[in-house]
């Protein structure tokens, strides 16, 4: 008798990690490693107890003084006695004041001047320095030194510089087109703040104009280049629709420091010639602290927020930055 021939293949052995399809349960393994994978996509965030630190401090330093602010924007106060409710006598003596009207005028004009200057400057900069040039990455490093610097030195360099006795404009204004009066002047004392406004942030959002171009994938220049399309056509029909979440977020800055322009104002025209350069911030630092009507000066600064986010909201609201999903630009 002989025995079983093992050179035939015997029946195939039941592979575990695989479901049977007679037993309904075998499928068990498989839905509860998936549900392990969540949980181990879930275990790698971070946890918010991390975020602890940044909230704390934004609440001391933020969310605490704005809401002092709010209050004491109902009350009386010269900074010396106990504070005083005056009910809603600061905001009724603040939509009938001349003086705070035309300094909201004064300080969105000033916004949109900066916006209309910084804005283009910054973005062709951005795109440029985006790009693979050789001398790229020293330009990149020399424009960036202004906004290393302080404000205030730059308001008082260029205030030295603007002198009309001794700077150097008295020299050079002439042969240039400017006069060396500028500061004294309405139209040229508010350019000349929205230029060094300009000079010192610009690189700054030329950062972020660089880092939106460099996330532009490279296959769309180059079907644009293989369809005939030049340079000044890949500009407004890919880099400009591709970068306009940048475009916002850049926009939103620029609005909020635009409108809390303070100590550049202080340096170089004292709010002057007369009133004529006078915004929002000025006139919050001379209500309080040289007329000491607190009360009012917190009144002015509640006002100067809830106007800077409507501006922030509304742009943010009909650009579609809300709607925006990827975490790339266009994408």
């Amino acid at each position: 008798m002989t025995g079983p021939d093992r050179t035939k293949p015997g029946p195939a052995e039941p592979d575990p990690a695989q479901p049977d399809p007679a037993r309904p349960d075998s499928a068990q393994p498989a839905r509860k490693s998936g549900r392990a994978a969540v949980a181990g996509s879930d275990a790698g965030r971070p946890h918010v107890a991390w975020a602890l630190p940044g909230i704390v401090f934004f609440a001391l330093f933020a969310v605490v003084p704005l809401a002092l602010a709010v209050a004491l924007s109902f009350c009386t106060w010269n900074g010396l006695d106990s504070p005083t409710p005056a009910g809603l006598a600061n905001w009724t003596r603040l939509f009938k004041d001349h003086d705070f009207g035309q300094a909201a005028r004064l300080s969105l004009l000033l916004t949109t001047i900066s916006w209309a200057f910084q804005t283009p400057v910054a973005l062709l900069l951005g795109v440029w320095a985006a790009g693979r040039q050789r001398s790229r990455a020293v330009l990149s490093a020399v424009f960036f030194v202004p906004l290393l610097l302080s404000t205030t030195a730059i308001a008082m360099l260029f205030h030295a510089l603007l002198d009309p006795n001794f700077g150097v404009i008295e020299e050079i204004g002439p042969w240039i087109g400017i006069d060396p009066g500028v500061l004294g002047s309405s139209t040229g004392a508010l350019l000349t703040v929205a230029f060094v406004g300009g000079w010192q942030f610009m690189p700054f959002h030329t950062l972020i104009y660089q880092g939106g171009a460099r996330q532009i994938p490279e296959v769309l220049y180059q079907a644009a280049a293989i369809d005939g399309a030049g340079m000044l056509r890949q500009f407004f029909h890919i880099t400009l629709p591709q970068l306009r979440h940048t475009v916002t977020t850049s926009s939103v800055l620029m609005i909020v420091g635009s409108l809390t322009y303070f100590d550049t104002v202080l340096i170089m025209t004292k709010g002057g010639p007369g009133t004529d350069t006078t915004i929002l911030p000025y006139l919050m630092y001379r209500t309080g602290f040289q007329t000491y009507d607190l009360g009012y000066a917190a009144a002015i600064a509640t006002a100067l927020v809830v106007v800077a986010t409507a501006l922030s909201l509304v742009l943010v609201r009909f650009s579609g930055f809300g709607s925006m999903r990827s975490t790339r630009e266009g994408m």
